[in-house]
């Protein structure tokens, strides 16, 4: 054993790195459960809020609410981004997760259409925007944070583990709504059960916030906060990493939703799942989804950033139709656990690197906003509308239509990959940190 001074202050240095990865990324788990905590109890809760309508319709009322979330990110990207470039990765990433505590309270003691009307759904959208600005902020800040006390070298495999939080938040919220579905009936479950995964998301978020209090500040957030910094003057100096990130998530976040949560409905809805079967499926396909993000990034760190964007666009763009035609006739969880997870093997290349490759793009003084803005923007627009654009394809007879309008945007993501550098070799991080 190497007990030298060097491998001893080596050694103190990891065990920071990650508990600061740990930190930072607990926030994100909790951040990312809650907002999909609607999403999958919205099966059981539409037509308590939305009764008018069929299925579909009620579904599609939800998913309306859901994409609301996603339409005031840009605002909780430019916000929490300006903040954490100002005052500080940290305090910005203990702001956001209060935020999103409080969203999820008002959800879980929230009175249903029969009881106040009209204001229920109106209170429901409002408390969806409430999450919505949380998140939003929330990307930016732990991506650039995560990123910045990553290892030179080794940035890939640390910053994967943004998605390994961001996927095991939707993969709790799965497992809640599982043991929930063993331990009430079905009744139940739509007249208050759907509830607790709000209470238990809100607990879980004061944890968080004593978790974030003990982060340390990055050296490039301590070194960044100039006059300009955080400002959409000085993001606006930075056009082709602005389109990057826009091109970027476009295609990644639209394949990333339309193959884990607008899946959930999918396999109801169109393949005859039980919501149960359904619910079980998912939460093995999540399980293994978020095991495979720390060899992703570890790849990346190996073979290039660009490299992994590039797989991502071109494997996308030829397996979607196939893919989601072949999920929508299967009768059986087992191949159709197989067929998702082969998709999301694709969107992969992605979301292991995303927040890093974003990062990498930026300078310290507008890092939190250049990732935060760009990425809500298109998330909104995008990501945030899959389950709506899918559930509006089905509504009009022509399903399909959803499978390529989702492979077009494999094709932007492949084109903005082969337009963006190598950041692996050179980037803005290793030069602050002085590593090739």
């Amino acid at each position: 054993m190497d007990t030298s001074p060097q491998a001893f202050d080596e050694a103190a240095d990891r065990r920071r790195r990650i508990l600061a990865i740990i930190g930072g990324s607990s926030g994100n788990l909790v951040e990312w459960y809650d907002f999909y905590a609607y999403s999958f109890t919205a099966l059981y809760f539409a037509p308590l809020f939305f009764p008018a309508g069929d299925r579909t319709t009620q579904l599609l009322s939800a998913a309306g609410v859901f994409a609301v979330g996603f339409l005031v990110r840009p605002i909780g990207g430019w916000f929490f981004g300006r903040l954490a470039d100002r005052r500080g990765r940290r305090f910005a990433m203990m702001t956001s997760v209060l935020l999103m505590c409080f969203g999820s309270l008002v959800i879980a003691i929230l009175p249903t259409h029969a009881g106040i009307g009209l204001a229920a759904p109106v209170l429901l959208t409002l408390a969806r925007l409430a999450q919505g600005l949380s998140v939003g902020g929330e990307y930016g800040t732990s991506a650039t944070y995560m990123s910045e006390v990553a290892a030179p070298g080794h940035r890939g495999f640390y910053a994967s583990f943004q998605y390994v939080t961001l996927i095991g938040g939707q993969l709790l919220a799965v497992l809640v709504i599982v043991l929930l579905e063993l331990l009430v009936t079905e009744a139940q479950m739509r007249a208050w059960g759907w509830r607790i995964p709000f209470v238990v998301g809100a607990a879980a978020a004061i944890v968080a916030l004593f978790l974030r209090r003990a982060l340390h500040e990055t050296q490039s957030a301590s070194a960044a906060r100039r006059p300009e910094a955080g400002s959409l003057r000085g993001l606006l100096r930075h056009p082709k990493p602005l389109l990057l990130v826009l091109g970027l998530t476009a295609g990644g976040s639209l394949s990333f939703y339309t193959f884990t949560t607008f899946m959930q409905k999918y396999l109801v809805n169109t393949a005859g799942f039980a919501a149960k079967t359904t619910s079980a499926t998912m939460a093995v396909v999540l399980l293994v989804f978020m095991l495979a993000q720390p060899a992703f990034g570890a790849l990346s760190d190996h073979v290039g950033r660009r490299t992994m964007l590039l797989a991502f666009g071109a494997l996308g763009a030829v397996m979607t139709v196939p893919v989601m035609t072949a999920i929508g006739r299967v009768d059986s969880p087992v191949i159709a656990a197989l067929l998702v997870l082969g998709a999301l093997a694709v969107v992969s290349c992605y979301t292991s690197i995303s927040g890093l490759v974003k990062a990498e793009l930026f300078p310290g003084e507008v890092r939190a906003l250049g990732v935060g803005l760009p990425y809500a923007i298109a998330n909104a627009l995008f990501g945030g509308t899959a389950e709506y654009v899918g559930l509006w394809f089905k509504s009009i007879g022509a399903e399909s239509g959803f499978f390529w309008y989702v492979a077009c945007f494999f094709v932007l993501a492949l084109l903005t990959a082969w337009a963006m550098p190598e950041t692996r070799i050179e980037s803005h991080l290793s030069r602050e940190h002085g590593a090739r």
